[in-house]
């Protein structure tokens, strides 16, 4: 089976580069009391699945996750008390292409060279724009993300 166009995994790094900042990061390791590379990547994902609404209002402005709903009800209770299911990460989003390309075609891992052929690169990890956080002082954090600075408090 060949495919003429960008690959379903292709598609969803071009949608997630959109979040892809350190202002994004920066919201995620407030709202998940800190966040690894792999920990954006998935929170990444989280939100793409929030919809296209969502999605758009967060790019525009990352502080606007304090009006989503999941965001707030994660804000009433202490992390320790969040089920699973509740944090703002999803992974397995990551791997919905593959296993799509290998059903269609019975090539395992066959997505990437796909990709590769057609001059897409795999991104497997965040390469966020801006400022790094980890450079910018709480009061900066807390000016740029006010809202979210309120709900999660630095612990």
């Amino acid at each position: 089976m060949e495919l003429h166009h960008s690959t379903g995994r292709d598609l969803l790094n071009q949608v997630r580069r959109r979040s892809d900042t350190y202002d994004m990061w920066e919201a995620a390791n407030l709202i998940c009391g800190g966040c690894s590379t792999d920990g954006f990547w998935y929170f990444q994902a989280w939100l793409i699945g929030l919809g296209r609404d969502i999605f758009e209002r967060v790019v525009a402005d990352p502080d606007n996750l304090a009006e989503v709903p999941e965001v707030q009800r994660l804000a009433e209770r202490p992390m320790g008390e969040w089920a699973d299911d509740e944090w703002p990460r999803w992974e397995a989003l990551s791997y919905v292409a593959a296993g799509a390309y290998e059903e269609a075609t019975g090539v395992e891992d066959g997505v990437y060279d796909a990709m590769e052929e057609r001059g897409h690169s795999d991104q497997s990890d965040p390469q966020p724009s801006g400022l790094p956080w980890r450079l910018r002082e709480p009061e900066a954090v807390a000016q740029r993300l006010p809202r979210l600075s309120r709900m999660f408090p630095t612990r």
